[in-house]
């Protein structure tokens, strides 16, 4: 479906819910920094080590990244440094001073623990994209439970992901609360039954907001706290 400028309001039952799932890039972490780094600084180190014009390289990229688009590869730091012939963890490292947090992220997650409920931080990221990210941030303190699709085996893309979720932790898919950034996570999730399903329509400060139309939908974490 395509999106839409008006949202839907998030309409939720804070009693009813156990346990918040969380996404981490683009629902915590501004994904300003993911777009940089795949769209710009790698093509311009892979243009340079090839001897490509950035537009070139810019194209060359974009097709390797779509032929895994949706799969454990696309995160896959060790797969993407070998395909590439590029140290792409330390690439990360170079510029992580753009890793940020987003607005509104501390105080949402205080709240939820305040509450007395568990979290989860479920993402797609490579493990050693993740370390990276934590140690900049810091946002792990919060979490009871923090899972890379890596470690499923899926992607969260899939639904099965969603089954083998369960099996390690062993939850109530109708007293959970699930927000990512992207809609075909957000399916995923839905057709296996998630009860609670938040979409985040700004995950990058450089790009506008983009409501779905087919999941309530928050700017940040603090209309969550509202309800």
């Amino acid at each position: 479906m395509n999106s839409t400028n008006t949202p839907i309001p998030p309409d939720l039952l804070w009693d009813a819910i156990d346990t918040v799932l969380l996404d981490m890039d683009g629902t915590l972490l501004d994904k300003y920094f993911d777009d940089f780094f795949w769209e710009k600084y790698v093509p311009k180190i892979y243009a340079r080590q090839h001897q490509l014009t950035a537009e070139t390289a810019e194209k060359e990229l974009l097709a390797k990244y779509r032929s895994v688009e949706n799969t454990l590869q696309w995160t896959d730091l060790n797969y993407w440094s070998k395909r590439l012939g590029l140290d792409i963890p330390q690439l990360k490292k170079d510029i992580k001073h753009l890793i940020n947090v987003h607005d509104h992220v501390d105080s949402f997650l205080r709240y939820v623990r305040s509450s007395g409920k568990k979290l989860c931080l479920i993402t797609n990221a490579h493990s050693k994209t993740l370390e990276i990210k934590l140690e900049k941030t810091g946002i792990d303190r919060f979490f009871d439970t923090i899972i890379c699709s890596e470690e499923v085996g899926e992607a969260k893309e899939q639904v099965a992901f969603w089954h083998k979720l369960e099996n390690m932790l062993s939850f109530d898919k109708n007293r959970r609360l699930f927000a990512d950034d992207t809609e075909k996570v957000l399916r995923s999730a839905d057709a296996y039954g998630i009860k609670y399903l938040i979409h985040i329509a700004k995950p990058s400060s450089m790009l506008p907001v983009k409501y779905s139309a087919e999941y309530a939908s928050i700017k940040d974490f603090s209309e969550l706290m509202m309800n």
